[in-house]
């Protein structure tokens, strides 16, 4: 099923509907909130302040038109859930071929199947958008991301020691590629 912005797609999940649709203007203020718990209360995001609705609608303006990169969010029962989206990965034109995969899915709904719907979605998006890799970071220790972007097929190729400092501890982040 597709949508006038560009496309749809509905399943079920443990016997909820679920649909993932790209952004769409009204979407800010669920996924800014979706966002700031993870600044609040994680080291998900080295953030550390929250930010507003207005600085998250700049972000997703400069994803989506300026750099014209896909960025998707999934709804249950009408309501937004999660976000996912590619962004550059580097500033320098030689790396045109590759982007920076993120996703954000409400704490509440672990556990369901959306993270991995969500990802799958924006893979298919980057692939036909012409990308080449995609590069996913976490900071550790995270077991669900890794176990995601493994079950995805990504490969971990990096880890850097104590590079971010976020409630007064040191902390490690991974990278893992997919080959598109």
């Amino acid at each position: 099923m597709e949508s006038p912005d560009g496309f749809v797609r509905a399943f079920f999940i443990l016997n909820t509907q679920a649909l993932i649709r790209s952004i769409q203007p009204q979407d800010a203020p669920a996924i800014t909130d979706i966002y700031n718990y993870y600044i609040r209360t994680s080291i998900i995001t080295f953030e550390e302040e929250e930010i507003t609705i207005d600085e998250m609608e700049r972000r997703i303006q400069e994803i989506t038109e300026s750099f014209q990169m896909p960025f998707i969010v999934i709804l249950e029962d009408y309501t937004v859930v999660g976000y996912a989206y590619i962004a550059k990965w580097r500033t320098r034109d030689a790396y045109r071929f590759s982007a920076e995969s993120s996703i954000y899915l409400h704490h509440k709904h672990f556990g369901k199947g959306m993270g991995f719907s969500l990802y799958e979605e924006i893979i298919r998006l980057a692939k036909e958008g012409g990308w080449k890799r995609l590069i996913g970071g976490a900071s550790l220790p995270n077991p669900a991301s890794i176990r995601l972007h493994e079950k995805l097929g990504f490969k971990k190729v990096g880890h850097f020691e104590k590079v971010g400092f976020k409630f007064n501890e040191w902390i490690d982040v991974g990278f893992w590629q997919l080959d598109l």
